[in-house]
Protein backbone atom coordinates (compact mmCIF):
# COMPACT_ATOMS: atom_id res chain seq x y z
CA UNK A 1 0.00 0.00 0.00
CA UNK A 2 1.20 3.49 -0.71
CA UNK A 3 1.18 6.15 1.95
CA UNK A 4 -2.11 7.90 2.65
CA UNK A 5 -2.44 11.46 3.89
CA UNK A 6 -5.27 13.60 5.14
CA UNK A 7 -6.17 16.76 6.98
CA UNK A 8 -8.89 18.70 8.74
CA UNK A 9 -10.90 21.46 7.06
CA UNK A 10 -8.62 24.32 8.14
CA UNK A 11 -5.40 22.34 7.47
CA UNK A 12 -4.20 22.78 11.08
CA UNK A 13 -4.10 19.01 11.70
CA UNK A 14 -2.57 16.70 9.13
CA UNK A 15 -1.75 13.01 9.19
CA UNK A 16 0.19 10.42 7.23
CA UNK A 17 -0.49 6.69 7.28
CA UNK A 18 1.89 3.96 6.18
CA UNK A 19 1.20 0.27 6.41
CA UNK A 20 -1.87 -1.79 5.64
CA UNK A 21 -5.48 -0.86 6.24
CA UNK A 22 -6.91 -3.33 8.76
CA UNK A 23 -10.57 -2.73 7.88
CA UNK A 24 -12.79 -0.09 6.34
CA UNK A 25 -16.50 0.44 6.48
CA UNK A 26 -19.55 2.59 7.00
CA UNK A 27 -20.76 3.00 10.59
CA UNK A 28 -24.46 3.66 11.14
CA UNK A 29 -24.43 3.82 14.95
CA UNK A 30 -26.19 6.70 16.66
CA UNK A 31 -23.00 7.88 18.42
CA UNK A 32 -21.07 8.25 15.15
CA UNK A 33 -24.02 9.94 13.46
CA UNK A 34 -24.29 12.49 16.26
CA UNK A 35 -20.50 13.04 16.44
CA UNK A 36 -20.40 13.90 12.73
CA UNK A 37 -23.93 15.24 12.09
CA UNK A 38 -24.08 12.77 9.20
CA UNK A 39 -26.36 9.84 8.36
CA UNK A 40 -23.36 7.50 8.11
CA UNK A 41 -19.67 7.73 8.99
CA UNK A 42 -16.97 6.04 6.90
CA UNK A 43 -13.83 4.88 8.70
CA UNK A 44 -10.65 3.04 7.93
CA UNK A 45 -8.66 1.35 10.67
CA UNK A 46 -4.87 1.17 10.85
CA UNK A 47 -2.25 0.29 13.43
CA UNK A 48 -1.70 3.29 15.68
CA UNK A 49 2.07 2.95 15.18
CA UNK A 50 1.58 3.59 11.45
CA UNK A 51 -0.02 7.04 11.89
CA UNK A 52 1.88 10.29 12.22
CA UNK A 53 -0.04 13.45 13.10
CA UNK A 54 1.46 16.82 12.18
CA UNK A 55 0.58 20.41 12.92
CA UNK A 56 -1.74 21.18 15.80
CA UNK A 57 -2.37 18.54 18.44
CA UNK A 58 -5.70 16.74 18.26
CA UNK A 59 -8.19 17.55 20.98
CA UNK A 60 -10.18 14.62 22.34
CA UNK A 61 -13.70 14.06 23.56
CA UNK A 62 -14.61 10.98 25.64
CA UNK A 63 -17.91 10.22 23.93
CA UNK A 64 -18.60 7.07 25.96
CA UNK A 65 -16.68 4.88 28.41
CA UNK A 66 -13.46 3.70 26.78
CA UNK A 67 -13.98 5.77 23.60
CA UNK A 68 -12.08 8.89 22.57
CA UNK A 69 -12.89 10.94 19.48
CA UNK A 70 -10.12 13.17 18.15
CA UNK A 71 -10.93 16.47 16.45
CA UNK A 72 -9.25 19.66 15.31
CA UNK A 73 -9.43 22.30 18.04
CA UNK A 74 -9.51 25.11 15.47
CA UNK A 75 -12.20 24.03 12.98
CA UNK A 76 -13.84 21.12 14.82
CA UNK A 77 -13.32 18.55 12.06
CA UNK A 78 -13.64 15.00 13.41
CA UNK A 79 -10.37 13.16 12.78
CA UNK A 80 -10.15 9.92 14.78
CA UNK A 81 -11.97 7.29 16.80
CA UNK A 82 -10.08 5.32 19.46
CA UNK A 83 -11.39 2.62 21.76
CA UNK A 84 -9.91 0.76 24.72
CA UNK A 85 -11.24 -2.43 23.08
CA UNK A 86 -8.59 -2.04 20.34
CA UNK A 87 -5.67 -0.21 22.00
CA UNK A 88 -3.23 -0.79 19.14
CA UNK A 89 -5.58 0.51 16.41
CA UNK A 90 -6.96 3.89 15.41
CA UNK A 91 -9.89 4.61 13.11
CA UNK A 92 -9.60 7.62 10.81
CA UNK A 93 -12.33 9.23 8.76
CA UNK A 94 -12.18 8.39 5.07
CA UNK A 95 -13.61 11.83 4.28
CA UNK A 96 -10.49 13.47 5.73
CA UNK A 97 -8.18 11.77 3.21
CA UNK A 98 -6.51 13.76 0.47
CA UNK A 99 -7.41 10.89 -1.86
CA UNK A 100 -9.39 7.81 -0.87
CA UNK A 101 -8.85 5.68 -3.97
CA UNK A 102 -6.72 3.19 -2.00
CA UNK A 103 -9.45 2.48 0.56
CA UNK A 104 -11.88 -0.35 -0.18
CA UNK A 105 -15.05 -0.25 1.91
CA UNK A 106 -15.94 -3.78 2.99
CA UNK A 107 -18.72 -3.53 5.62
CA UNK A 108 -21.68 -1.70 7.08
CA UNK A 109 -21.52 -1.64 10.89
CA UNK A 110 -24.47 -1.17 13.27
CA UNK A 111 -26.88 -1.68 10.40
CA UNK A 112 -29.88 -1.90 12.74
CA UNK A 113 -29.21 1.70 13.89
CA UNK A 114 -29.25 3.20 10.37
CA UNK A 115 -31.50 6.11 9.53
CA UNK A 116 -34.56 4.89 7.63
CA UNK A 117 -34.45 7.58 4.94
CA UNK A 118 -30.98 6.71 3.59
CA UNK A 119 -30.84 4.08 0.87
CA UNK A 120 -27.76 1.83 0.74
CA UNK A 121 -28.12 -0.42 -2.27
CA UNK A 122 -24.70 -2.07 -2.21
CA UNK A 123 -23.92 -5.74 -1.66
CA UNK A 124 -21.59 -5.18 1.31
CA UNK A 125 -22.13 -7.28 4.46
CA UNK A 126 -24.38 -5.53 6.95
CA UNK A 127 -23.47 -6.23 10.61
CA UNK A 128 -25.15 -5.34 13.88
Amino acid sequence: MSELSGRCLCKSVRFRVSGPIIRAGHCHCECCRRATSSPVTSFFCVARENVVFEGETLRHYASSPGVSRGFCGACGSPMSYETDDRPDDIDLYIGSLDGASGVKIAHHWFWSERVPWLSCDDDLPKHD
